[in-house]
């Protein structure tokens, strides 16, 4: 594969993380969970969230393919798994409707109450949900190779820094995107993550059916 090859691979990949984080999808979230918070608070919030968030990217790059290996899951099957999670909240966005995926009513009431929102639901279902940790298991076993796992450590970490400057701009994004512009962006970020649920399902499958075919 020439370089182009390789570039416009890995902007797809990191295109595909950042859009399952979805950190401007999450403004709204994080300033109804924020309203009594101070300007210092609302920064810790978001640093710790940011954090979190990429430290779970890269734990699910590390452990993901010895946790499949554990439970005798190929990569191809966990591809189509992952390929159809991610179809379902694709579908969900492109619906500017908060995905049921990441998280259920009850769980955001219930996230109303909590003390500290940083680490849970903020890092982990909004941001880091189960689509982000698929795609990254994923696309972690794809190409079994140093050089992909340290591009994909970047990737993780320039995609956490963004959820950071995202959630550390809550305040004015929402006010000058206001909700009709967060749906609007949701939308078409949903339509680019539908198109790689179905090339992540098309690649599974496909090689689902080559290996069976082969014996």
């Amino acid at each position: 594969m020439h370089d182009l090859g390789v570039v416009g691979y890995y902007i797809k990949v990191f295109t595909a993380v950042f859009v399952l984080l979805n950190p401007i999808g999450a403004v709204p979230v994080f300033l109804s969970l924020t309203p009594g918070y101070t300007a210092q608070e609302c920064n810790r919030a978001a640093w710790r969230a940011a954090l979190a968030t990429t430290l779970i990217l890269l734990g699910a790059l590390l452990i993901g393919g010895p946790v499949l290996s554990l439970f005798g899951i190929s990569v191809d099957s966990f591809r189509v798994a992952g390929g159809l999670l991610i179809g379902l909240m694709a579908l969900d966005m492109m619906r500017a409707q908060p995905s049921r995926t990441k998280q259920t009513p009850e769980e955001a009431r219930e996230a109303i109450d909590k003390p500290d929102i940083a680490v849970v639901p903020l890092a982990i279902p909004i941001l880091a949900g189960p689509g982000a940790i698929s795609a990254m298991i994923v696309y972690g076993h794809a190409r079994s190779d140093l050089v992909n796992y340290l591009v994909l450590a970047v990737i993780a970490v320039a995609a956490g820094f963004l959820s950071w400057l995202a959630l550390r701009l809550a305040a004015p994004i929402g006010s000058r995107m206001g909700r009709t512009g967060v749906n609007l962006l949701t939308r078409i970020m949903g339509l680019l993550l539908a198109a790689i649920a179905v090339e992540l399902i098309m690649t599974g499958l496909l090689s689902l059916i080559a290996s069976q075919g082969g014996h």
